[in-house]
């Protein structure tokens, strides 16, 4: 990445793609900014929860000005595809260059976001940017719920100008973000030893592309949770030993397994039945998710479930709400609520599904898991609710914007797109946990941030750092 500029920014990125940094598992990337401050003899704080503040001292002529928040997630997505030799949990990322795209190969490239770490890190080694006193705020966890930032402890931060480093768009600033809950449904399977007579085979949906299950819920990709669930609903009488898949709740699935129990004289029947439907749930996503692929291999297994659970199991699956529920009626061509089946998981008989609705509206929130009280008690299930983060609401009169939308005019000569993000942002949890906090989030162009293949392009990066050192300017003088 030697050629690529921003020259600082594209260094610290590359030594990020070789560090483990899962949510839960930042400790090397948290050393590793530790060790960064260390070395420039930066004062830096972690709290309880591992979240660090490190604070940088004014440019010559620049310490009267107020303290600049600059805030980033250390943890990434590690999704990776499963032949690939990579692995983003042990810090191995293939990162490619190809025409204006830095991407990666086979897995997450973690510019979700090790992009908004780099920059920070960028910015205070940067002898050409001219700031007040800064403090960056790398937050732990962010992709689990947004733990990090809802654990901060306040006395970390004195700064109340806080611009969080997560966009995903250059040409935009972004002002809100939807909030969200998470709901587990957890339905007793109730094995029971197999007849005689019966088969247990294991079937993988596999292929499908995946995404973020925010920023890409409208984009009509497959579930590979609830296609699996689909095909194996359309096949002949069986008995469904598990069902698991997704890796993380806030990621579109894009691989899912099950294993179920079928009389021997059934099976090719089985088979065929499964295989038509996925070839009729290609047909449907054939423009967006061409790559379905289903695999059947023999297995040991002594028990399943009865096929009346395996029925209401199946219907469950069937009915759970999966992508967009409304538009904005305020801002065309915004989602306004969405839900997404993420994961499932079997274990000890047990069979939990797990789901995040996401809304600006926080009332239709609370529609949506009243739809998920309701799905629970017509499948006999138990329901546990995680209320996550409310919606990040737009504060048009904020100082903070009017300067940002000043500095984007001049260096850009256009008016920045004002946006309210159906992702989650931890600026909603610290607008909570910094009274009086002024919030906008920007970033460059990220495409597909919890999916193998994620990459950022370079021109955009550029502009972004270039609308951060301006802005950072800007607020100091």
């Amino acid at each position: 990445m030697s050629d690529l500029e921003p020259k600082l920014l594209w260094e610290h990125f590359l030594e990020l793609t070789r560090i483990p940094r899962p949510s839960k598992g930042e400790g090397p990337a948290r050393e590793h900014v530790l060790g960064w401050a260390d070395q420039r003899s930066f004062e830096a704080e972690t709290d309880a929860e591992g979240n660090v503040v490190v604070r940088v001292p004014a440019t010559t002529g620049r310490g009267a000005a107020p303290v600049v928040v600059l805030q980033a997630h250390l943890d990434m997505v590690c999704e990776r595809d499963p032949g690939s030799r990579f692995d983003p949990r042990e810090g191995r990322i293939d990162v490619r260059i190809e025409a204006d795209w830095v991407r990666a190969e086979g897995t997450t490239l973690g510019a979700d976001n090790g992009i908004g770490v780099a920059a920070a890190l960028a910015v205070a080694d940067d002898p050409g940017v001219e700031h007040g006193p800064l403090e960056l705020l790398f937050t732990v966890s962010e992709e689990q719920g947004l733990d990090g930032a809802k654990a901060l402890d306040p006395a970390l931060v004195s700064g109340r100008l806080l611009v969080n480093l997560d966009g995903t768009s250059d040409g935009a600033l972004t002002i809100g973000c939807a909030g969200s809950d998470h709901t587990y449904l957890r339905v007793a399977l109730d094995p029971e030893p197999l007849p005689s007579g019966h088969v247990a085979l294991r079937i993988v949906l596999a292929g499908a592309r995946g995404g973020h299950s925010g920023g890409d819920i409208a984009t009509g990709r497959v579930n590979a949770l609830k296609a699996l669930g689909r095909v194996l609903a359309a096949a002949p009488a069986h008995r469904l030993a598990s069902l698991d898949g997704g890796v993380s709740r806030n990621a579109i699935p894009r691989e899912a397994t099950a294993v179920a129990a079928v009389p021997r004289d059934a099976e090719s029947a089985f088979r065929a039945a499964c295989e038509a439907e996925l070839a009729t749930i290609a047909r449907q996503f054939a423009s967006t998710d061409g790559n379905l692929e289903l695999t059947f291999e023999r297995v040991e297994e002594t028990a399943a479930a009865d096929e009346a659970t395996t029925r209401r199991v199946l219907d469950l699956v069937s009915s759970i709400p999966t992508g967009v529920v409304a538009m904005s009626p305020e801002l065309t061509g915004v989602v306004e609520t969405s839900t997404s089946l993420t994961t499932a998981a079997t274990g000890d008989g047990i069979l939990t599904l797990g789901s995040m609705a996401r809304s600006s509206n926080a009332a239709a929130l609370d529609g949506m898991l009243a739809t998920m009280h309701a799905l629970a008690r017509l499948a006999g299930a138990e329901i546990e609710v995680r209320r996550s983060y409310p919606p990040w609401e737009p504060d048009l009169g904020s100082g903070l914007l009017e300067t940002a939308r000043a500095t984007y005019r001049r260096l850009f000569d256009a008016e920045p797109v004002l946006t309210v993000v159906h992702g989650g942002l931890e600026c909603a949890v610290l607008g909570q946990r910094l009274p009086g906090v002024e919030l906008i989030s920007i970033g460059p162009e990220i495409v597909g941030p919890h999916a193998p293949g994620e990459k950022v392009r370079i021109s955009s990066t550029q502009r972004f750092y270039g609308l951060l050192g301006e802005l950072l300017d800007d607020l100091s003088r």
